[in-house]
């Protein structure tokens, strides 16, 4: 897999599900990952299936969020697994060896374990504090960011408190996949503000 470039994340967001994936095949966004952890399932295969009614067969891959079962049932194209779901090698199982498996990491060793492990690319962050998670993980800063960009075969989305006033530090630490879930997320201008990242770049 390539870098991606703007990583967008539906969490909380003010526009529809599916408007957000016309938006995001429109702008050319490569990853659209549903993390919605507090809906039932039964919600959240509702949700998939307004995006993936849009995404499938564009260039916007449809991401779901910790569940290789629930990414089988949507048709996801990627699963994402956070540090406490099951284990890549489990998920392998389930989804078979076509579907994309991306893993969260917070630390060094974890993201070198998730590489070892096949990942097809890491989330690594918070690289500054945020509030989107219920329990937020250990600020990791921009030096380990740039450690784990360096050492990494795979795309490294970086992730955690990243808005444009200091994505250009982000971007100097090599990085050229990063998620913005608040400012992408808390407006109805959600094509404009991805155009910004995507100049950014």
């Amino acid at each position: 897999m390539n870098d991606f470039g703007p990583y967008v994340i539906i969490t909380d967001p003010v526009l529809p599900y599916r408007r957000i994936a016309e938006i995001c095949v429109e702008r050319g966004v490569r990853m659209l990952q549903l993390r919605e952890k507090r809906l039932d399932d039964k919600a959240v295969l509702a949700a998939a299936a307004e995006i993936t009614a849009v995404t499938r067969g564009t260039e916007t891959l449809f991401v779901m969020n910790d569940r290789a079962d629930l990414a089988m049932l949507a048709g996801a194209d990627v699963v994402h697994l956070g540090q406490g779901d099951i284990s890549l090698a489990d998920a392998r199982r389930i989804v078979g060896p076509e579907m994309k498996i991306g893993l969260s990491t917070h630390t060094l060793q974890q993201a070198r374990d998730a590489i070892a492990a096949g990942a097809d690319y890491i989330g690594f962050g918070p690289v500054w504090a945020t509030p989107t998670k219920d329990v937020p993980d250990e600020v990791v800063g921009l030096e380990l960011l740039r450690q784990v960009v360096g050492f990494s075969p795979v795309p490294v989305v970086a992730i955690g408190g990243i808005f444009p006033e200091n994505l250009p530090d982000v971007l100097a630490t090599g990085a050229r996949s990063f998620s913005l879930v608040r400012y992408l997320m808390s407006t109805p201008d959600l094509d404009v503000r991805i155009r910004i990242l995507q100049g950014m770049l």
